[in-house]
């Protein structure tokens, strides 16, 4: 097993080693020409995408700057948006669903290192040399999620179809689907219902329409 498969497998992996290090540095230098790119500059920052991602379905959207630690482990689905400073350390993969939205400022994490100091500084792979070894877990973020301005998803975390996560949360728990969500630690506030719908704010709703079907 290599140290790619052991970091997708959750297990302890060398980020030092000359394979990983050359696919960060790939990303890394495509996260700073899209960074370096004109908002309507579409078709140059098209195909930095699609040399970043894994997979990305039509219609994705990302505001930048963007910082990603791979790209390639990360799939995005169709119709996303992220804004400013939308941030992903991918050593392990990330999932993220369709018609999702994020504010400004999300990160998504999935490297863990040791608790233990001594541990964090060095440790020792099958053959006893000295290494640096962490290990990450997946992130999965479901179809139409919103997760508001400064949010931090942690490793390991799944989150459930149709959630809204509150600005400033840090999510280091599953949160299931339909619930709107917030806090540090991220907690359930309640689930979300169709008196959740702006047809009940009409104040500011004003002259708009709610579509029956809930699309456009």
């Amino acid at each position: 097993m290599n140290e790619e498969e052991k970091a997708l497998s959750g297990i302890l992996f060398s980020p030092a080693d000359p394979a990983l290090v050359e696919m960060k540095l790939k990303a890394h230098n495509l996260n700073t020409a899209y960074n370096s790119t004109y908002e309507d500059e579409t078709i140059k920052r098209t195909r930095i995408l699609d040399a970043l991602f894994k997979t990305r379905g039509t219609n994705c959207r990302i505001q930048g700057p963007v910082y990603f630690h791979y790209g390639k482990h990360t799939t995005i689905g169709c119709n996303f948006f992220a804004n400013f400073n939308f941030t992903v350390q991918d050593d392990a993969a990330v999932t993220i669903g369709d018609n999702c939205n994020f504010g400004p400022n999300v990160t998504i994490v999935t490297p863990i290192h040791p608790m233990l100091p001594n541990e964090r500084r060095m440790m020792a792979d099958k053959n006893g040399s000295p290494k640096h070894l962490c290990y990450a877990l997946p992130v999965t973020i479901g179809n139409d999620c919103w997760l508001g301005a400064g949010v931090t998803v942690c490793s390991g975390v799944t989150i459930g179809d149709n959630c809204v996560i509150g600005a400033g949360s840090v999510v280091v728990k599953d949160i299931p689907p339909d619930s709107f969500a917030a806090g540090n630690p991220c907690k359930v506030i309640r689930k979300l219902t169709e008196r959740d719908s702006m047809k009940y704010r009409p104040e500011i709703l004003a002259d708009n329409q709610v579509p029956d079907d809930g699309t456009c």
